[in-house]
């Protein structure tokens, strides 16, 4: 009877728990529905809108920031109105405030490059600090500190440097998002899904406006906002119960904006150019030029890309080590043929 009631008791906990997802999903999303409309009318009010330049930012008007802002707000409620807060996801609230309120600040204009690579440091401190660090027990601790600043500083900035096409970095945030939603359900990691689907809420309804052609951006609060916290999400979680390599399986969920990441610098690097100063070098753009010039489409494709590197992770989960290997070998060399074959576009008018 005993063992029963212990069962009866655990589904209804599970039960309590799945309506609590969906209500901190269906709240998130339309807070953000809500929200963003606003923020776009405070953006155009107070003159915080990203202008053409005929260069790098060719859109016909001017189009308002600020969207982050609206993303976050509607993440935050919802969280605060359907969860309880424990260590971890008070810690990663803490530090998703830090770098939003620092992008916030960097969409008015006032904020140098080192000042907001210092305040992730301080965000990623408070997360260190409350435990939350990569976790392979192989690794001496120091390099496990070392290795979690590159990661969780490294995400937040590739987000940053993704939101360079309308729909590109909301909706990536959403499709891996939504592959950490199915690594926390597989985990049994409730908390870590309360973080997912309230994100998952927010970025889709802020995405109705943000999909081509873009009524309003992310700005620098929702992109380093959005890295951030899917860096940290990623950490949180279990990879190698069935598979001792199965930590690359953030690296599958999470692949195009580091990249990206990684091709701009690369190209800069080999161009002579600083690596904060904006250039036509991300593959999405040179993508578009191969794809005629379409933003929806490239968005499109962007995402099937997505969900094909995250259905990857997903599967490496349950492979054996070897197999693993073979399959991140396979898919990074496709990788590499790709973004060649896009190295060759020719940038000079685009």
């Amino acid at each position: 009877m005993a063992a029963t009631n212990g069962v009866a008791a655990g589904e209804t906990e599970k039960t309590a728990m799945l309506i609590k997802l969906v209500l901190g999903f269906f709240l998130a999303y339309f807070l953000a529905l809500v929200g963003v409309p606003m923020a776009r009318r405070a953006a155009l009010d107070f003159g915080v809108v990203d202008r053409p330049d005929g260069n790098l930012k060719n859109h016909s008007e001017p189009v308002p920031y600020l969207g982050g802002l609206a993303v976050f707000t509607a993440f935050l409620l919802s969280l605060g109105m359907t969860y309880d807060l424990d260590r971890d996801l008070l810690a990663m609230l803490l530090a998703s405030t830090i770098v939003a309120t620092l992008g916030l600040i960097d969409d008015f204009g006032v904020l140098t490059p080192k000042a907001k690579v210092l305040g992730q440091l301080v965000a990623v401190f408070v997360l260190v600090k409350a435990g939350i660090s990569v976790h392979l027990v192989i690794l001496p601790l120091w390099l496990r500190i070392v290795i979690t600043v590159l990661w969780l500083v490294g995400l937040s900035n590739a987000f940053n440097l993704l939101d360079i096409m309308d729909g590109l970095a909301s909706g990536v945030g959403v499709i891996a998002a939504g592959f950490l939603l199915v690594v926390a359900s597989l985990n049994g990691r409730w908390v870590v899904a309360a973080f997912t689907v309230a994100l998952i809420g927010a970025l889709l309804g802020f995405l109705k406006f943000n999909f081509p052609p873009a009524q309003i951006y992310l700005g620098d609060s929702g992109s380093l906002f959005v890295g951030l916290t899917l860096g940290a999400l990623a950490m949180v979680m279990d990879y190698t119960r069935h598979n001792p390599v199965g930590w690359v399986v953030p690296l599958f969920i999470l692949a195009l904006p580091i990249l990206d990441t990684v091709y701009v610098t690369v190209l800069r690097i080999r161009a002579g150019r600083k690596i904060y100063h904006g250039s036509p070098d991300h593959f999405p753009l040179r993508l578009r030029r191969r794809l005629g010039g379409s933003t929806t489409k490239t968005v499109v494709v962007i995402y099937a890309l997505g969900v094909v590197s995250g259905s990857l992770g997903i599967v490496a989960l349950y492979l054996q080590p070897f197999h693993t290997m073979i399959l991140a070998a396979g898919a990074g060399f496709i990788a590499l043929v790709f973004l060649v074959w896009l190295a060759k576009v020719d940038m000079s008018s685009a």
